[in-house]
């Protein structure tokens, strides 16, 4: 990749820590296009030279919607003015009462996309396409309530692979990550819980819930997984963020676990906005030992942040639960 088409930037001189903050976020603000009242947690990919992306952008009616967008350099996004409207997949029922916080990925021949949708209460989406221009609704993964589903960018076995955080339909006081596995996008199944929160006393900014972040990287320590952790504090939830790795060839096996935090809540755009201290991962880019992580911020904006992937992953197994 064109190292300078990579958004990226170096480690400041003070910083001693295995992932940074780019100096200029957010990179796209809550008013990025007419109709928006925040943009946050969503998903770019490689694409055509440049990047594309699946954006949640939440109205000023505050209704929860996707959209496609395209930059050249990762930093700078065009973003459709209208949500993405799909046309009818490997399934003619494409009912949604609303869709957030989508995750990208490429698998084989096409971008498979998979996001949190409204049927009768939160499950998951599925979608996918070829151009980002024509988009493909599939049937829904799972019953409801479910949320947090991130697809393997390959499959595993044979077989397609997901990971999902089973919920309720309210603000979900608890959560385990969870995998599961399909022969063709339509029947999911062999549901194999593969982590849950930490006690208090242990790991405490992950102990109320987790959820899986952005598609998981494969490395040849196993899979890298940026995960977002909550705790309920006496000024409410916190989402931070931290790492796994789950091995290659059944990622239902933790085989490191974080136990500080990778980034949490600690700058003025991550601690206020729709709502306060929230670093929410959804998406990465590599390129070579580099890696770029794309956040919510506050459930407000879209940030980025930077960092040596060999350097995480030697972070991770120095500091696992």
């Amino acid at each position: 990749m064109n190292e300078l088409s990579f958004p990226w930037e170096n480690r400041p001189e003070q910083c001693s820590e295995p992932m940074w903050r780019y100096s200029a976020n957010p990179i796209i603000g809550r008013y990025h296009i007419p109709c928006a009242n925040s943009i946050f947690n969503s998903a770019v990919v490689p694409f055509n030279g440049g990047y594309a992306g699946v954006f949640r952008c939440d109205n000023r009616s505050v209704q929860m919607n996707i959209f496609a967008g395209f930059s050249k350099d990762g930093i700078n996004w065009d973003i459709a003015h209208e949500p993405i409207k799909f046309k009818c997949g490997n399934t003619d029922f494409i009912h949604s009462d609303y869709k957030y916080d989508p995750r990208v990925t490429w698998i084989e021949d096409r971008y498979w996309i998979t996001w949190c949708n409204g049927y009768n209460g939160p499950t998951i989406g599925i979608g996918y396409t070829f151009d980002f221009k024509d988009f493909f609704q599939c049937e829904n993964a799972f019953l409801p309530f479910n949320r947090n589903g991130v697809l393997f960018p390959q499959k595993i076995n044979g077989m397609y692979a997901m990971l999902s955080r089973p919920s309720d339909n309210g603000h979900t006081p608890f959560g385990d990550i969870y995998i599961s596995y399909s022969p063709d996008m339509i029947f999911w199944g062999k549901h194999r819980v593969v982590m849950k929160p930490t006690p208090f006393e242990q790991s405490a900014w992950q102990c109320l819930k987790i959820g899986a972040g952005a598609v998981p990287m494969l490395t040849d320590d196993g899979w890298l997984l940026f995960y977002h952790g909550v705790i309920h504090t006496c000024n409410g939830y916190r989402y931070s963020l931290g790492t796994a790795i789950l091995d290659k060839d059944d990622p239902s096996k933790v085989l490191y676990r974080s136990s500080p935090y990778l980034l949490a809540p600690a700058e003025m755009y991550e601690m206020t906005g729709d709502v306060p201290n929230v670093v929410f991962p959804c998406a990465t880019l590599r390129d070579g030992n580099r890696v770029t992580l794309y956040y919510g911020a506050a459930d407000t904006t879209v940030c980025i942040a930077c960092g040596y992937i060999d350097e995480i992953i030697e972070w991770t197994k120095n500091n696992s639960l």
